[in-house]
């Protein structure tokens, strides 16, 4: 029988936001058997360099998130949310073993964006699901259940391509096809989420909700802006960590563990800033980024070099369960989708211009240079967010 200290640390959870994080923790080990592979399968396997792991990384990054701008836009119209979500999960899975069956680096290029349009088509109305399914004051705990579904599928998913590829010595092309399994798992979790009705209608038709939204709002939207255009893809860290003399199984582990972590402080964050906001609790996970991007910087040493990129999972596992939740204390009820959706439009644009310069920086400056670049902007970002985003969370409406 679970204490009363447990039942009241996970009280507020419903069985949809148990649904929804279970979907996430599949959906995520059908994206992460891959992406550790992905950018040794661009590079080794069909010839790639770095500035084409950056345009399809930054493309498919953006993609995911520009996308939920529409997608939540399109939910808050129809106030439907599974049926959107449910199309994203399939059109997701079914895209993986494409990569697999590419020849040449376009191909590959084609499929991540299939794949991530579909993420990013589902993620704003699941978001909205997961806001929607508890009480204002445990919205954090469920962003942050979410979450670690997320970052623990994150975590098994790359244990089991180990599995696969190197223990089995399994082609890594079968790797991509059998990713589909877990993906279709996902979506038949997403069937069994009950969709609650919406009261307030909106009323807006062909504005996409834009100016519906509070100064507040955009405000945090400036902030993420200016950190994400220095938040590159993590396809550079796994790059940067084998050019350091890291081997490809000890670089997919320490990847698997930084995803581990991540899983592991997503829901104390989130319960932690329904008690005391998140805006303290994103200050902290940017401090982190900058620490953990200086570090990659200026170390030649392995071991350091390995336990940042595991500590830079308290960077990722905080940003993902905060970043979503403090979005949606700043709109009504009635637009969340869409206010949840354009702030992950706004990460994913960030991102593609973030991921672009960096492989320019990569290819035509020094690797050393990604990162520099990225720790001046998250001081920047920090700086912002200090000056002018207000604190949100405990029972925010």
């Amino acid at each position: 029988m679970a204490s009363p200290l447990i039942n009241k640390y996970f009280s507020g959870l419903t069985k949809n936001s148990i649904l929804l994080a279970v979907a996430s923790f599949f959906s995520d080990v059908s994206t992460e058997m891959l992406y550790p592979i992905l950018p040794i399968y661009l590079t080794q396997y069909l010839k790639a360099n770095g500035s084409v792991v950056g345009i399809i990384e930054g493309i498919a990054q953006a993609t995911q998130n520009i996308i939920q701008g529409f997608s939540g836009w399109l939910s808050d119209k129809l106030q439907r949310r599974k049926p959107i979500a449910l199309v994203g999960y399939v059109l997701s899975a079914v895209s993986k073993p494409f990569m697999g069956i590419a020849t040449a680096w376009p191909g590959v290029l084609a499929a991540r964006f299939t794949d991530r349009l579909g993420a990013g088509g589902r993620s704003a109305p699941r978001d909205a699901l997961i806001a929607e399914s508890v009480a204002p004051e445990h919205r954090g705990k469920a962003f942050g259940l979410e979450g670690v579904g997320d970052n623990l599928g994150a975590f098994v998913g790359p244990l089991i391509t180990v599995l696969l590829f190197f223990s089995l010595q399994i082609n890594i092309h079968y790797i991509f096809y059998l990713a589909i399994i877990p993906g279709l798992i996902a979506f038949s979790m997403i069937l069994l989420v009950k969709e609650k009705g919406i009261a307030i209608v909106s009323k807006s038709k062909i504005d996409l909700h834009i100016r519906q939204f509070p100064k507040p709002y955009w405000k945090y939207l400036i902030a993420t802006a200016i950190f994400g255009i220095g938040n590159s893809s993590n396809a550079f860290l796994i790059l940067e960590t084998r050019e350091k003399g890291v081997s490809l199984m000890s670089t997919i582990f320490i990847y698997a563990f930084y995803n581990l972590i991540a899983a592991l402080i997503s829901y104390p964050a989130g319960s932690v800033s329904d008690k005391f906001g998140r805006k303290p609790l994103l200050l902290i996970a940017f401090a982190v980024f900058f620490i953990c991007y200086t570090g990659f910087s200026f170390s030649n040493n392995i071991v350091l070099i390995g336990s940042l990129f595991v500590s830079y999972g308290l960077f990722q596992g905080i940003f993902r369960a905060i970043g979503k939740s403090y979005a949606s204390d700043f709109v009504p009820a009635h637009l969340r989708a869409s206010g949840i959706g354009w702030y992950s439009t706004i990460v994913g644009l960030s991102g593609l211009l973030a991921s672009l310069i960096a492989g320019q920086l990569w290819d035509k400056v020094s690797h050393v240079s990604v990162f520099i670049y990225g720790a001046v902007l998250s001081i920047v970002g920090i700086i912002f967010m200090l000056t002018f985003v207000p604190n949100t969370g405990k029972g925010t409406s």
